[in-house]
């Protein structure tokens, strides 16, 4: 159990310190290097439940166990060197010439383990046991391992020539990369020497804490802090679409609603009656007398004041509804609440005002009040073309009732 022990201790030390790594939905949606580091995590944890059962089945000497342990130990440890080298290349994110080599070397290196662990079945040329049991090395299993420890040196190495020039937090996280991948080289070098050391295990659990440390912390920190850019940016966003609407749906002359905003009121009373939920409102439309003329006669900045009286006339009226300018000369009011329940008697105060300001010389408006009838109106648009119709009627009738100019 002396072998195994360290192993299991590296196992729960891995799992501990990775356990945001395996768990966490963000790495499996992240970049390529996240998605890759959640996939090398993965199988280094894998590599040492190998080794556990490998230290265990051997000291139990069940031969026939510890040599098919013995082919998924060496796949697995293909696997994480294989995966190493797409997290370096997927990490650095260029496809440069060295990245290349690494690249194409890496899938060489899995592809040539694959091959030999399939030969060793009938071949012993990577490992064998005698008929004590006893484990013993091929001299193709030292050359492997020196093949591992020039690729993780080569990978380190490159990936410190290529932070030279970077800030202090990329170069920070390279310099962590390169001191994995020396960890392990160095440990593997002394591996070849005695291949029962549990050092391979021993390498990869130093990397891995280092990689936690000194690289994912630190993700985790400029992740937060650019999430929190993000908040910020889309609360800005948001003041601003505030902003922008506000601007489009206030008339920039009057000060009350837009047509953009009454075009919207429109859909949501549409839907109303759709759904059933609306059952009174009513719609009074209201057109400026003698707004050409003026302009004409005094310019238009006499006829924006017009416009500007004429529109006091109506919020003053209708106090509790909301008041939209739909053209020109053109507003709307659509009746509700307190205003819905007085809307006959406040129209008719309405037109004795204007008949009133046609003698005195005051702003003119013509009005056409309708109200919604359940059943029978099926849309906005039905409301309105009557409270439109009756608007031009009384506009008729206030035409008429003008004094013919000397």
């Amino acid at each position: 159990m002396t072998y195994s022990s360290t192993a299991i201790v590296a196992l729960l030390v891995h799992c501990i310190i990775n356990n945001d790594v395996i768990r966490n939905q963000h790495y499996r949606n992240t970049s390529p290097a996240g998605k890759t580091y959640r996939l090398l995590v993965l199988s280094v944890a894998a590599f040492y439940v190998s080794d556990i059962f490998w230290g265990i089945l051997y000291e139990a000497h069940m031969i026939a166990a510890v040599f098919a342990d013995s082919v998924v130990y060496f796949a697995l440890m293909a696997g994480t060197v294989f995966l190493w080298t797409r997290y370096v290349v997927n990490y650095l994110e260029e496809w440069s010439g060295l990245n290349k080599a690494l690249h194409y070397i890496g899938w060489f290196f899995l592809a040539f383990i694959a091959v030999v662990l399939a030969l060793n079945f009938f071949w012993p040329v990577m490992f064998w046991f005698d008929e004590d049991g006893v484990f013993h090395s091929g001299k193709l299993r030292y050359y492997i391992l020196i093949t591992q420890v020039i690729m993780f040196v080569l990978s380190a190495g490159y990936v410190l020539f290529i932070s030279k020039g970077m800030d202090k937090s990329e170069k920070r996280h390279h310099r962590a990369i390169g001191l994995f991948g020396f960890a392990i080289a160095i440990l593997l070098g002394i591996q070849v020497t005695n291949p029962l050391l549990p050092l391979y295990t021993t390498g990869w659990l130093l990397g891995t804490c280092i990689l936690h440390t000194f690289v994912l912390e630190d993700m985790k920190e400029d992740r937060l802090l650019e999430l929190e850019e993000i908040l910020r940016r889309e609360e800005k966003q948001k003041k601003e679409l505030g902003s922008a609407r506000q601007l489009a749906f206030r008339d920039s002359l009057t000060g009350v609603k837009s047509y953009n905003a009454y075009v919207e009121a429109e859909q949501q009373i549409n839907e109303g009656i759709a759904s059933g939920d609306l059952q009174e409102f009513g719609v009074v439309v209201f057109d400026v007398n003698g707004l050409k003329r003026m302009n004409d006669t005094h310019g238009h900045e006499a006829g924006d004041r017009l416009l500007k009286e004429a529109c006091h006339l109506i919020c003053e009226m209708f106090k509790h509804s909301p008041v939209f300018r739909i053209g020109g000369d053109e507003f709307v009011v659509l009746v509700e609440g307190e205003d819905y329940q007085n809307r006959k008697s406040l129209l008719a105060e309405f037109e004795r005002q204007a008949e009133e300001n046609q003698c005195n010389g005051s702003p003119v408006v013509a009005s056409g009040l309708s109200a919604f009838r359940p059943g029978e109106d099926n849309s906005f648009r039905k409301v309105f073309e009557r409270a439109d119709a009756r608007m031009y009627d009384r506009k008729r009738f206030l035409k008429a009732k003008e004094k013919p100019s000397l």
